[in-house]
């Protein structure tokens, strides 16, 4: 039998009207099925298709909406910029699912999170054109976050990891990376209308993702040895295919809570050609709807 642990004040913040620290949004305004995106002005523009909305809520970057779609609840949200708010938002959305605000004790039956992250992307391969949609069905953290939580490997690929670090030389100084997969459940809503990817979360935009401006990089030849990286695994193959910089520890943070997660990303440029695509607003209003029509599904 296992005892309840009250969760103390200091480790998880509820403000004075009810509603969690951070993301402003009470248990009782959160939809089963979540969009998440970076650009707060993006959740405008959804909760523009969402219809009967319930409410509406604002602190720093994240912004949240909550309405219907196709008839289904759905809340909009956006986390910013950054692994790091990744891992506020996931814990936060945990605790709002699972956790009693009242007596701080986690609840007995555990109630598990639909989400999807729209973002935006840069592929690193020539076949992967600009304006395309790419599913994480893998995601590959450059930024460290899964490795301050314990087991970290009962949700990550410690082989593929171990092979990467091999191929990349890995510079010792940097965070381990780790490989973590996204949930079935929602990689099978998309499977038809996007392309299967492996992509790198970035805890930066510039040098963790190969770009260089004044300083040099710690591995120089990041980009190509990425590129030419491929496994096996479940018996189908793998290459690297794009970078963003928060799916890795949605993924993984919603594997270890038991919820499903999945990043998907309109491709805005191509490393590998040095192309790109300012004018991708059209795009990533066809993914959003798509997103909505395949979410409200469930």
């Amino acid at each position: 039998m296992r005892i309840p642990v009250r969760i103390p004040e200091s480790e998880l913040i509820i403000n004075s009207d009810g509603s969690v620290f951070h993301l402003h949004i009470k248990p009782e305004q959160l939809a089963d099925n979540i969009i998440m995106v970076g650009d707060p002005d993006r959740v405008i523009m959804i909760s523009s298709l969402l219809s009967d909305i319930e409410c509406r809520n604002a602190n720093r970057e994240f912004v949240s909406v909550t309405g219907y779609y196709n008839g289904k609840r759905i809340t909009v949200l956006s986390h910013g910029i950054g692994p790091d708010n990744i891992d506020i938002v996931m814990t936060e959305l945990d605790a709002l699912a699972n956790v009693d605000f009242k007596t701080r004790l986690v609840k007995p039956r555990h109630r598990a999170l639909n989400i999807l992250r729209i973002g935006t992307s840069g592929a690193l391969h020539p076949d992967i054109p600009l304006g395309s949609f790419v599913l994480s069905h893998m995601s590959v953290g450059f930024d460290g976050v899964m490795n301050w939580y314990a087991n970290r490997e009962k949700v990550s690929l410690p082989a593929v990891e171990d092979a990467f670090k091999r191929h990349m030389n890995w510079e010792p100084t940097l965070p381990t990376p780790y490989f973590v997969k996204a949930s079935p459940k929602i990689i099978d809503l998309f499977r038809d209308a996007t392309i299967k990817g492996v992509t790198i979360s970035a805890p930066g935009f510039y040098g963790p993702q190969g770009r260089v401006v004044r300083v040099p990089l710690a591995m120089p030849n990041m980009l190509e040895d990425i590129e030419s990286f491929r496994f096996s695994e479940g018996g189908e193959e793998y290459r690297i295919t794009n970078f963003e910089m928060e799916g890795a520890p949605l993924a993984g943070l919603a594997a270890h809570l038991g919820h499903h997660a999945c990043t998907v990303c309109c491709i805005i440029a191509n490393r590998y050609l040095h192309s790109s695509n300012p004018d991708y607003k059209p795009n990533i209003r066809q993914l959003v709807e798509l997103s909505l029509t395949r979410m409200s599904s469930l």
